[in-house]
C-alpha cells in the first residue's frame, strides 16, 4: 500500500508540475515586426542643348538631314548643308546616386512650324546616347548627360521656304 500511495503521490506530483505549461497554451501568437522605407532623391532633367539641325537649303526635291547624337551631320536627296552650328540635344539627368532610369524617346514625329509662312517638317527617328530602353541609364555620381539625335524631313523648297522652323517634343526618364 506504501508502494500504491507513494506512486499516487509521484503521479500527482508530475501532473501538477506539467500541467502548468498547457494552461499557458493559446489558439494564436503575436510578434512585433519592423518596416521599414527609403526616400530617394527626386529625378530631375534639363535641357542644356537644343536639338539643332542647322543651316541648309531644300533646293528643288528635298530631303533628309540625320543628326546623330554625337554630332554629325548629313543630308540625303537635294538638301545642300550649310555653315553655322548644328549639335544634338543634350539632357542633364539628376537623382540617386547610382540609380538606373529608363529613357524613353518620343514615339511619333515632332513637327516644327515656320511661324510666318505655316509651313512644317517632321522630326523622326529618334536616337540616344546611351540608348533607349527600360534601364539604360546609370546615374553615376548621381547625374546623367543624355545626347538625342533624329532626322528631319525636308520638302522641297515650295514646301519649305526661308526661315526658321521650331517645335516641341518629349523625352521622359524614369526610376526603374
Amino acid at each position: 500500500m506504501k508502494k500504491i500511495y507513494l506512486s499516487l503521490i509521484s503521479l500527482t506530483a508530475i501532473l501538477i508540475l506539467t500541467a502548468a505549461p498547457f494552461s499557458q497554451l493559446r489558439a494564436q501568437a503575436s510578434v512585433t515586426a519592423k518596416a521599414t522605407a527609403e526616400v530617394i532623391t527626386a529625378l530631375a532633367a534639363t535641357e542644356r542643348a537644343s536639338l539643332n539641325f542647322g543651316r541648309f537649303s531644300p533646293e528643288a526635291e528635298g530631303g533628309e538631314i540625320r543628326l546623330t547624337p554625337d554630332g554629325s551631320r548629313a543630308a540625303t536627296g537635294s538638301v545642300v548643308l550649310s555653315g553655322g552650328s548644328y549639335n544634338p540635344a543634350v539632357f542633364y539627368i539628376t537623382g540617386q546616386n547610382e540609380a538606373t532610369v529608363t529613357i524613353s524617346l518620343p514615339t511619333a514625329p515632332a513637327i516644327l512650324i515656320n511661324t510666318e509662312t505655316g509651313k512644317t517638317m517632321e522630326v523622326d527617328n529618334w536616337t540616344s546616347n546611351p540608348g533607349a530602353g527600360l534601364g539604360t541609364g546609370v546615374l553615376t555620381d548621381g547625374w546623367l548627360n543624355l545626347n538625342v539625335g533624329a532626322t528631319l524631313k525636308v520638302g522641297p523648297r515650295s514646301s519649305n521656304p526661308v526661315g526658321i522652323y521650331s517645335g516641341t517634343y518629349t523625352v521622359t526618364f524614369s526610376y526603374n
